[in-house]
């Protein structure tokens, strides 16, 4: 088992690959890109994935060097939806295409809740 430090680390490298690909992608889509036009999709939907799966990782190593079990506490109840949410947010990018400016903003909120959850832990 890894420390705690080492654990939040890889859960910050996690939630910087997550927002810079899906930054990325909403960017790219916002200026009039589409799914097959975009020669990084690749890339990007693997930063995604790899960077969900580190957030993942460290969430539940910080959890378990806290000794929290389920039942969860609602701050990490929101944290987990906070991060099926940025799971699918592709998929509603590549959708809503450059109708989709408000993305951009629920995207910053998203995370500026889920910071907030794990600094605060108000429930």
């Amino acid at each position: 088992m890894l420390s705690y430090p080492v654990y939040k680390l890889i859960h910050l490298l996690g939630i910087f690959m997550t927002f810079v690909s899906l930054g990325g992608v909403l960017l790219y889509v916002l200026n009039n890109g589409t799914k097959v036009d975009n020669r990084c999709r690749k890339t990007v939907a693997i930063t995604h994935g790899i960077g969900l799966f580190l957030v993942l990782l460290g969430g539940f190593g910080m959890l378990a060097r806290l000794q929290i079990h389920w039942p969860w506490p609602g701050w990490v109840i929101v944290k987990a939806i906070i991060w099926v949410v940025l799971g699918g947010f592709n998929v509603v990018v590549y959708r809503l295409g450059s109708r989709g400016q408000a993305l951009w903003y629920i995207l910053i909120l998203l995370g500026v809740l889920a910071a907030y959850m794990a600094v605060m832990k108000p429930i």
